[in-house]
Protein backbone atom coordinates (compact mmCIF):
# COMPACT_ATOMS: atom_id res chain seq x y z
CA UNK A 1 0.00 0.00 0.00
CA UNK A 2 1.24 3.55 -0.80
CA UNK A 3 2.46 5.66 2.28
CA UNK A 4 2.47 9.38 0.01
CA UNK A 5 -0.58 11.27 0.93
CA UNK A 6 -2.20 14.15 -1.51
CA UNK A 7 -1.14 17.11 0.40
CA UNK A 8 0.64 19.18 -2.82
CA UNK A 9 0.34 20.20 -6.25
CA UNK A 10 3.38 17.83 -7.45
CA UNK A 11 1.01 15.10 -5.92
CA UNK A 12 -1.72 16.37 -8.02
CA UNK A 13 -0.05 16.26 -10.60
CA UNK A 14 1.21 12.82 -10.03
CA UNK A 15 -2.40 11.76 -10.01
CA UNK A 16 -3.52 14.15 -12.80
CA UNK A 17 -0.40 12.86 -15.39
CA UNK A 18 -0.38 9.01 -13.92
CA UNK A 19 -4.22 9.37 -14.66
CA UNK A 20 -5.04 10.76 -18.03
CA UNK A 21 -1.73 8.62 -19.22
CA UNK A 22 -4.16 5.62 -18.66
CA UNK A 23 -7.06 7.48 -20.39
CA UNK A 24 -4.95 8.07 -23.33
CA UNK A 25 -4.17 4.06 -24.11
CA UNK A 26 -7.34 3.19 -22.68
CA UNK A 27 -9.33 1.16 -24.91
CA UNK A 28 -12.63 2.31 -23.94
CA UNK A 29 -11.79 5.72 -23.14
CA UNK A 30 -8.72 6.62 -24.96
CA UNK A 31 -10.43 7.37 -28.55
CA UNK A 32 -13.08 9.68 -27.09
CA UNK A 33 -10.40 12.01 -25.34
CA UNK A 34 -8.10 11.75 -27.67
CA UNK A 35 -10.51 13.00 -30.72
CA UNK A 36 -11.85 15.88 -28.24
CA UNK A 37 -8.69 16.87 -26.64
CA UNK A 38 -6.21 16.21 -29.84
CA UNK A 39 -3.20 17.91 -29.62
CA UNK A 40 -4.54 20.25 -26.90
CA UNK A 41 -3.08 17.82 -23.90
CA UNK A 42 -0.80 20.08 -21.93
CA UNK A 43 -3.66 22.43 -21.97
CA UNK A 44 -5.88 19.64 -20.44
CA UNK A 45 -3.96 18.72 -18.42
CA UNK A 46 -3.08 22.38 -16.89
CA UNK A 47 -6.88 22.50 -16.20
CA UNK A 48 -7.34 19.53 -14.35
CA UNK A 49 -4.33 20.26 -12.12
CA UNK A 50 -6.13 23.45 -11.26
CA UNK A 51 -9.53 21.38 -10.69
CA UNK A 52 -8.14 19.04 -8.25
CA UNK A 53 -5.90 21.51 -6.74
CA UNK A 54 -8.90 23.74 -5.70
CA UNK A 55 -11.03 20.74 -5.14
CA UNK A 56 -8.31 18.56 -2.87
CA UNK A 57 -6.16 21.73 -1.42
CA UNK A 58 -8.09 24.75 -1.28
CA UNK A 59 -6.13 26.20 -3.56
CA UNK A 60 -8.29 28.03 -5.94
CA UNK A 61 -7.02 28.32 -9.00
CA UNK A 62 -9.19 26.53 -10.97
CA UNK A 63 -11.75 29.02 -13.08
CA UNK A 64 -14.49 27.35 -15.14
CA UNK A 65 -17.82 25.20 -15.61
CA UNK A 66 -16.54 21.58 -15.53
CA UNK A 67 -19.40 20.44 -17.58
CA UNK A 68 -19.94 22.42 -20.41
CA UNK A 69 -16.75 20.79 -22.17
CA UNK A 70 -18.57 17.33 -21.79
CA UNK A 71 -22.49 17.58 -22.32
CA UNK A 72 -21.86 16.17 -26.18
CA UNK A 73 -19.58 13.01 -25.51
CA UNK A 74 -20.71 10.51 -26.57
CA UNK A 75 -20.65 8.27 -23.55
CA UNK A 76 -23.11 6.51 -21.85
CA UNK A 77 -22.98 4.19 -17.74
CA UNK A 78 -20.32 1.73 -19.26
CA UNK A 79 -17.77 5.22 -20.00
CA UNK A 80 -18.84 6.62 -16.54
CA UNK A 81 -18.04 3.37 -14.61
CA UNK A 82 -14.84 2.69 -16.29
CA UNK A 83 -13.77 6.26 -15.84
CA UNK A 84 -14.54 5.97 -12.00
CA UNK A 85 -12.62 2.60 -12.06
CA UNK A 86 -9.65 3.84 -13.45
CA UNK A 87 -9.55 6.91 -11.21
CA UNK A 88 -9.71 4.55 -8.52
CA UNK A 89 -7.61 2.26 -9.38
CA UNK A 90 -4.65 5.09 -10.01
CA UNK A 91 -5.08 6.78 -6.50
CA UNK A 92 -4.94 3.44 -4.59
CA UNK A 93 -1.74 2.86 -6.43
CA UNK A 94 -0.41 6.36 -5.85
CA UNK A 95 -2.02 7.30 -2.52
CA UNK A 96 -3.23 6.75 0.86
CA UNK A 97 -5.10 8.84 3.39
CA UNK A 98 -7.66 11.18 4.22
CA UNK A 99 -7.39 13.71 0.50
CA UNK A 100 -7.01 9.48 -1.24
CA UNK A 101 -10.61 9.14 0.13
CA UNK A 102 -11.90 12.47 -1.01
CA UNK A 103 -10.93 12.57 -4.26
CA UNK A 104 -12.27 9.26 -4.83
CA UNK A 105 -15.44 10.42 -3.44
CA UNK A 106 -15.65 13.51 -5.32
CA UNK A 107 -14.57 11.50 -8.06
CA UNK A 108 -17.45 9.25 -8.02
CA UNK A 109 -20.05 12.16 -7.27
CA UNK A 110 -19.03 14.27 -10.46
CA UNK A 111 -19.20 10.74 -12.40
CA UNK A 112 -22.76 10.64 -11.35
CA UNK A 113 -23.78 14.36 -11.77
CA UNK A 114 -22.09 14.56 -15.24
CA UNK A 115 -23.84 11.30 -16.39
CA UNK A 116 -27.47 12.13 -14.99
CA UNK A 117 -26.68 16.15 -16.49
CA UNK A 118 -25.82 14.20 -19.82
CA UNK A 119 -28.60 11.95 -19.86
CA UNK A 120 -31.29 14.59 -18.95
CA UNK A 121 -29.74 17.04 -21.94
CA UNK A 122 -30.03 14.13 -24.45
CA UNK A 123 -33.38 13.26 -23.34
CA UNK A 124 -34.52 16.97 -23.95
CA UNK A 125 -33.66 17.03 -26.99
CA UNK A 126 -30.35 18.80 -26.39
CA UNK A 127 -26.96 16.98 -27.08
CA UNK A 128 -25.47 13.81 -28.48
CA UNK A 129 -27.86 11.11 -29.28
CA UNK A 130 -26.85 7.62 -29.88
Amino acid sequence: MPANQILTLDDIKLLVDTFYTKIKGDALLGPIFNERIQDRWPQHLEKMYAFWQTLLLEEHTYNGRPFPPHMNLPVGHEHFEHWLNLFTATIDELFTGEKAGEAKWRAGNIAKMFEHKIAYFRSHGHGFVQ
